[in-house]
């Protein structure tokens, strides 16, 4: 098999969304985990992992997010937002942003100006969602892989993947699969 064509970016797989007593789980994590299993072979070192973790002091409207999510405000060497064990290896390649969105100027140069990025993680409807948007609007070109993300409900997942289907050409929801086989010679 080729390497597939552009920047894999694997989106807040950490613990805080694994962990099933969290009040931030993704019932379907385990699902996702399993797609990027899958999607890492194919890019080799074209891969990024990010982690959420929370602002030093939130200020503005994040305020009264972690005024709900109290649990949430810890530092970033706290066990919750670490990568999941199955993903702690690839710690080198993590970038952190205590946004939804992860389309930072670190991850755009990594993709560069002509370049794919390809979406895979936690969670469909929150992080996944606005880094799509945000690397859109930037003008790259998006591939969210739907069997490779997981949202905060099977519904939720499945009305994220409808809405960023009607942003084509610019962003494109496939599957591991299709993904993989356009990456054979």
């Amino acid at each position: 098999m080729t390497s597939a064509p552009g920047l894999l970016a694997v989106i807040d797989m950490q613990r805080v969304f694994a962990d099933p007593a969290s009040p931030w789980a993704a019932p379907r994590f385990a699902d996702a985990a399993a797609g990027v299993r899958r999607l890492l072979p194919a890019f080799g070192d074209r891969v990024a992992f990010t982690r959420f973790l929370a602002p030093g002091q939130p200020t503005g409207a994040w305020r009264a997010y972690y005024a709900r999510w109290p649990f949430a405000l810890q530092p970033p060497d706290a066990e919750l937002w670490e990568l999941a064990d199955e993903f702690a290896g690839h710690m080198g390649h993590v970038l952190d942003a205590t946004t939804f969105g992860k389309w930072t100027p670190e991850l755009a140069e990594r993709v560069g100006p002509e370049g794919r990025l390809v979406l895979a993680g936690v969670s469909t409807d929150c992080c996944v969602l606005s880094t799509a948007l945000a690397a859109a609007d930037a003008g790259t070109e998006v591939l969210v892989v739907a069997d490779a993300c997981a949202g905060v409900d099977d519904a939720s997942h499945a009305r994220t993947l409808h809405v960023l289907d009607l942003y084509r050409p610019l962003i494109r929801v496939t599957t591991v699969d299709d993904l993989l086989a356009g990456a054979r010679p």
